[in-house]
């Protein structure tokens, strides 16, 4: 489902962010990717979206190659992902509803179909009685998963998230933890970065460490030591 292969990002200003990264997340799993500040975790994420390139080496996503994506093509690819970022970014003048609907109006979906699939995403992120709120009345907990049903709404195989509990209690962030878990049950190939390893480390998935643009380790929560 997502393959890295010698991948390497290197900035303008001579920072290297990422280097000989190689790594293969098969469809329908998932992990998450940890390490320090600044040490690549973001910049793998946007590689993969797409939203930057890398200079060195290949990324394969659903058999793809990203170097062989034009920038015509990217909204196609984009469309097969889901994107979570810390801060989901919502429109404060569109209801809740309007919203987790963008992607879909986007995309041209009929208006029944837009109510039918975005009030599901809203039942699964518990949400469901406050489409007609608007984002300024909802706690961050809740804007957090506005963003994720926005995210899965039109059914993406693959789901990314970067630090979608950066700014959440410990209650919260758990609740969050456990809507990816659900997603990656019902076959979503899900790649959450987090710093939060006593969280991470309770949920028995694969965990990618990272340092310094170096790929360290792949290990099983399991083995990680106790915090």
């Amino acid at each position: 489902m997502i393959c890295l292969h010698g991948v390497a990002k290197r900035y303008p200003c001579g920072h290297e962010a990422l280097s000989n990264i190689n790594l293969t997340l098969d469809a329908g799993s998932m992990a998450f990717l940890t390490g320090r500040s600044g040490a690549g975790k973001s910049t793998l994420l946007k590689l993969i979206a797409l939203i930057e390139r890398p200079t060195r080496g290949q990324i394969l996503v659903n058999g793809m190659r990203l170097s062989d994506v034009g920038r015509e093509h990217i909204p196609a690819l984009r469309r097969s992902m889901g994107i979570i970022f810390q801060d989901p970014h919502l429109l404060a003048d569109r209801t809740v509803f309007d919203n987790v609907a963008l992607p879909l109006t986007i995309l041209g979906y009929r208006r029944a179909e837009v109510a039918r699939r975005v009030r599901a995403a809203l039942d699964k992120v518990g949400l469901l009685r406050k489409e007609r709120q608007y984002p300024p009345t909802l706690s961050s907990g809740e804007q957090q998963r506005v963003g994720i049903a926005r995210a899965v709404v039109h059914k993406p195989p693959i789901l990314l998230a970067d630090e979608p509990t950066g700014n959440l209690d410990p209650q919260l962030s758990a609740e969050i933890m456990d809507l990816f878990l659900q997603f990656n049950r019902v076959g979503v190939t899900v790649l959450v970065v987090s710093h939060d390893v006593p969280l991470i480390s309770r949920l028995n998935k694969p965990i990618i460490d990272l340092e310094h643009g170096q790929l360290r380790r792949m290990v099983l929560s399991d083995d990680l030591p106790s915090p």
